[in-house]
């Protein structure tokens, strides 16, 4: 028989002209079909033991069962096989689910027991016929504001840290409002509870309420135990749940339609947000997140395909106003922990490996640190005795200059000393005063090394007033030698008060010692 089986009403035409007198070739041109094609289904109906025309006269369902009937046919025709693989079809897939189990390796078997079987192709082919029939989807009609679904995208965002070059890669939360497609999608610097809280508080109030459920996947910042009818969830998500007054669901392990619409906005998400900023170099998180934010803007304001209104006008017009009312403060994720005080007045957070100050005098005391994903307070007992914006630079330091000892604090200001800043402050003395700075400061070969010096000049205005010092400078512009002992020698000695119009070009002051001979000594 031909491999294609021919249609009813060309089988019924067969029969009718074989039965009013033509020959196999006639009826080939009179139906076009090929006379192989003619004898086999005139040779069935003969192995049956039925004429033409009694065959003729059966209904439809009757004719084709005569037709396609595997007991009616010889051994010699394929429906036999074909039926044997159809016996079997369960087995096969369920041994499909099985690992490492392949279409391949079970044809591979079943020639074992049937060498004249089924060629590859075709037993492939029929395996899929049967998965497809058992691949019916249900539609899932979902009501506004009954329910927001999250998940992390499986592709990472990343940006280049300015200060090491290094390239941070950061999770993507994306959270939909099935009924509007309504999205909101945020840069996290990780999966880990923390964040993923804070996530799904940033939704919420960007959706500017709450749904009556919120489902996930089954990560482990949010259960704890999965469970097909009643999954354990971290001790955060149930109290984000009572905060918001609202109830978390979990997505059946491996069933990725549960969440279907979430994973749909992923892949949108790729297309509308991904796809734009693929060649952008972004030096911070925030900078990456404030482009994320426009780019989903851009998705949630662009129509739908072939309607005439967009996700936010949806949103807007039909969920918004059903969403709960948000509570008066958002949800808080904290964390506590202990550290002792180091000899560098710090104490480090082991979560990110970085240390943060306390006031200097509490070196070697245990206190309380308590932590959310952007403030870090630090505890006395009860008394708060400092409080940091979180960094999440590892190993490195975040100090507040009133924390250190008075000496440690003059360091830091040395650090921070250069010739501009001596210059600026001489300069509000008056002119002569920057002048003799300026050639201090270039009087040394390590710039460095004259700050101390300058440091003397300008302390020297609150030792003798702005003025005194002004005029001694004005004294001893063109002298041969200039530095910080002798302006100090010239105020000390009242030399400033003398004659302000007079220059000294060579000036030497030799303080009183007791080497010196007075004039009494030739009297």
């Amino acid at each position: 028989m031909s491999a294609k089986p021919k249609q009813m009403h060309q089988i019924r035409t067969i029969f009718q002209l074989k039965n009013a007198g033509f020959s196999i070739r006639k009826i080939a041109n009179q139906t076009g079909m090929s006379r192989n094609t003619i004898r086999e289904y005139l040779r069935l109906i003969e192995s049956i033991g039925i004429d033409h025309k009694a065959a003729l006269e059966l209904s439809d369902e009757d004719f084709i069962e005569l037709i396609y009937n595997p007991q009616s046919q010889n051994a010699q025709l394929p429906v036999g096989r074909i039926q044997l693989v159809l016996n079997k079809m369960d087995y096969y897939i369920e041994e499909l689910r099985r690992t490492g189990v392949t279409k391949t390796l079970l044809w591979h078997e079943y020639r074992v027991d049937h060498p004249d079987g089924l060629s590859h192709s075709q037993f492939c082919w029929h395996l899929l016929q049967h998965q497809k029939r058992n691949m019916a989807i249900y539609k899932i009609h979902h009501a506004p504001g009954e329910q927001m679904m999250v998940d992390f995208a499986g592709d990472l965002l990343s940006y280049v840290d300015p200060e090491t070059g290094e390239i941070k890669y950061c999770q993507v939360l994306v959270c939909v409002l099935p009924f509007s497609g309504m999205t909101y999608v945020e840069v996290l610097r990780s999966q880990k509870q923390p964040e993923f809280t804070r996530g799904i508080c940033n939704a919420l109030t960007y959706f500017g309420g709450v749904p009556l459920s919120i489902k996930c996947d089954n990560l482990k910042s949010a259960v704890v135990k999965a469970n097909r009818y009643d999954p354990e969830f971290t001790q955060a998500m149930e109290l984000l749940a009572i905060h918001y007054n609202t109830n978390m669901v979990a997505s059946r392990v491996r069933k990725p339609r549960d969440k279907a619409s979430v994973e749909n906005a992923v892949k949108l998400a790729y297309q509308r947000i991904y796809a734009p900023l693929r060649d952008q170099i972004f030096k911070s998180k925030e900078e990456l997140q404030c482009h994320v934010r426009e780019q989903l803007i851009r998705h949630n304001t662009q129509r739908f395909q072939g309607k005439e209104y967009s996700r936010l006008e949806m949103f807007e017009s039909q969920e918004k106003v059903l969403l709960q009312e948000l509570p008066g403060e958002p949800y808080v994720y904290q964390q506590i922990t202990f550290g002792k005080v180091q000899r560098n007045y710090h104490v480090i957070l082991g979560q990110d490996f970085h240390q943060y100050s306390v006031p200097y005098t509490l070196i070697g005391k245990r206190l309380k640190i308590l932590f959310t994903t952007s403030i870090v307070e630090i505890y006395d007992e009860l008394q708060r005795v400092a409080i940091h914006k979180r960094s999440f630079k590892q190993n490195g330091y975040t100090t507040l200059k009133d924390h250190m000892p008075a000496n440690h604090q003059y360091m830091e200001q040395y650090k921070g000393w250069d010739s501009e800043y001596f210059i600026k402050q001489a300069k509000q003395i008056g002119p002569y005063t920057s002048d003799i700075v300026e050639h201090i400061l270039k009087s040394r070969t390590f710039i460095e090394q004259s700050y101390r010096s300058c440091i003397g000049v300008l302390r020297l205005a609150n030792a003798y007033t702005p003025e005194r010092l002004e005029n001694a400078c004005a004294l001893i512009k063109n002298a041969a030698k200039i530095n910080y002992g002798i302006l100090e020698r010239v105020l000390k000695n009242n030399m400033d008060k003398q004659d302000t119009n007079q220059e000294y070009t060579n000036i030497t002051i030799i303080s009183d010692h007791e080497n010196l001979r007075g004039s009494s000594t030739y009297a």
